[in-house]
């Protein structure tokens, strides 16, 4: 296990197989624009930004559109839609039985792994994060708490994300407090256990805040009402202020119990910022962004740039920047270079990079390539009526270290927006018919991607399942008849 002092420069660090601890924290639905250290005056998240000025920070760290697709390229280290993953509800969520998730090879290399907050990639048995490399879970069901519809629990419709009925391991259980806090002392009570048993582990705290419905503790509301804000955005900045005081209290506990020299804390969001309008006594303000356009659910900067902040004390050189292209595919090869695992044998390999080198040196020589977004989401009945094929190019884009490609369907017939994004991270200026050779190298390469998926979607045309035979809604009759549904607090 890795243990060096701050003053060890870039040539001497070598960070494979040197088998941290690992805290990966992934929240849900918070932009770039969502933190007051990129700009964002009207929040205050001070144990965030602090968390970021000691860290290496990607700069250029993109994602998925949506959240399910983004869940299944970290656990998988392939493009979403490689693993068939198109949607967040109607069994396009589930991630192909194929794939052998990078917590199963951190299993095989003597890790310790846990779960806690929103897994959104199946709740059929089989699916489920007991069965694909957790040792440890708690999580609610679908994609979020009191989405009785696609997948949680009726109970939790009563007082959303309050004393939520959760799955415990192979239990239903009844929680008692907001979710955040909830999921960040599940955590933690597990943590302090592997310290104490001397273990390796990964802590996956996958929250399902800030995403809708809007619900926050009235102590961290009362600022924003105080205000002059609607409710909506006091209950969604309130819970992002919420977060960030809990990434404060856990980054105090792991210095409490000894743990930040040995341990990787990792923060990131799943995509851009799903926010509405703000009023404020009267007055409409647009959400602010971090000078990006779009945001969730759209193929523009905005929807899939996030923070990544990387935090190894003594280790990772603090308040530096690494400007390279990474991705959410990336993570999987990272955490197995980190621990010294084996990529596993698999008819559905990780694609992505290892992140290491660049964790390393940041200035280390980068191979540029091509990443290909999607929004996916055709064909739901909902807000998309049109075919996966005829949404082709509605919502696609390709990203290079240089170029963002943008392709809208527009009247039928496809659009492209070219930007320069290391000149305008905006993408004010569209530059298609000044370079149309770039266009058509990255609308070619995205054609021959787009083609190559098909044989992938192995979840696509799946019957509607009703309410109340959800996994979890069966689940839940079942032990609600032979035992109940018994109360559960981490011993923290």
């Amino acid at each position: 296990m890795l243990m060096l002092s701050a003053d060890v420069s870039a040539a001497e660090l070598n960070l494979s197989g040197s088998r941290p601890n690992i805290i990966f924290v992934l929240t849900d639905d918070q932009g770039m624009g969502d933190l007051s250290g990129q700009g964002n005056t009207i929040l205050r998240t001070p144990n965030i930004d602090a968390f970021a000025e000691q860290s290496k920070r990607f700069t250029d760290f993109q994602v998925s559109p949506t959240c399910a697709p983004s869940r299944a390229a970290i656990m998988s280290g392939r493009r979403p839609f490689e693993v068939g993953v198109t949607h967040t509800i109607k069994q396009r969520e589930r991630m192909a039985l194929d794939v052998i998730t990078f917590p199963q090879a951190l299993q095989s290399a003597g890790y310790t792994t846990g779960l806690f907050g929103k897994w959104h990639l199946g709740d059929e048995s089989a699916y489920l994060p007991q069965n694909r490399g957790f040792d440890e879970v708690l999580m609610l069901g679908g994609g979020g708490i009191g989405q009785y519809k696609y997948g949680d629990f009726k109970a939790n419709l009563e007082n959303p994300y309050f004393d939520n009925v959760l799955l415990h391991n192979d239990t239903i259980v009844k929680t008692k407090g907001f979710c955040t806090d909830v999921f960040f002392d599940s955590a933690l009570a597990w943590v302090n256990k592997q310290r104490k048993a001397n273990k390796p582990f990964f802590a996956y705290i996958p929250l399902n805040a800030p995403h809708g419905p809007m619900y926050a503790p009235e102590s961290y509301k009362r600022r924003f009402l105080e205000q002059g804000y609607d409710e909506t955005t006091a209950a969604r900045y309130g819970m992002i202020e919420n977060i960030d005081d809990n990434m404060g209290r856990m980054m105090k506990m792991l210095g409490d119990w000894e743990l930040l020299d040995n341990t990787l804390v990792i923060f990131i969001t799943d995509n851009g910022m799903s926010m509405a309008p703000i009023n404020k006594s009267g007055e409409m303000i647009y959400p602010f962004n971090a000078g990006m356009k779009g945001r969730k659910n759209s193929p523009w900067e905005g929807g899939t740039h996030v923070p990544s902040f990387w935090y190894w004390k003594g280790v990772l050189t603090p308040a530096e920047d690494i400007n390279s292209l990474a991705a959410h595919i990336d993570l999987y090869r990272t955490f197995v270079d980190l621990a010294g695992a084996k990529i596993p044998d698999s008819k559905l390999p990780p694609n992505g990079h290892s992140l290491v080198p660049l964790l390393e040196n940041a200035d280390t020589k980068w191979v540029d390539r091509k990443l290909f977004i999607h929004k996916g989401r055709w064909g739901d009945g909902l807000k998309s009526q049109i075919t996966r094929g005829e949404s082709k190019y509605a919502g696609a884009a390709v990203r290079t270290e240089k170029w963002r490609l943008v392709m809208s369907l527009v009247s039928n017939k496809v659009e492209y927006f070219l930007s320069d994004i290391t000149v305008d991270p905006g993408e004010t200026s569209n530059l298609a018919n000044m370079y149309p050779e770039i266009v058509n190298e990255l609308s070619a390469a995205y054609d021959q991607w787009w083609d190559s998926t098909k044989k992938y979607l192995v979840n696509e045309n799946r019957p509607n399942v009703t309410p109340e035979m959800q996994p979890m809604s069966v689940k839940y009759q079942q032990q609600l008849k032979s035992k109940g549904i018994p109360d559960w607090t981490p011993d923290i």
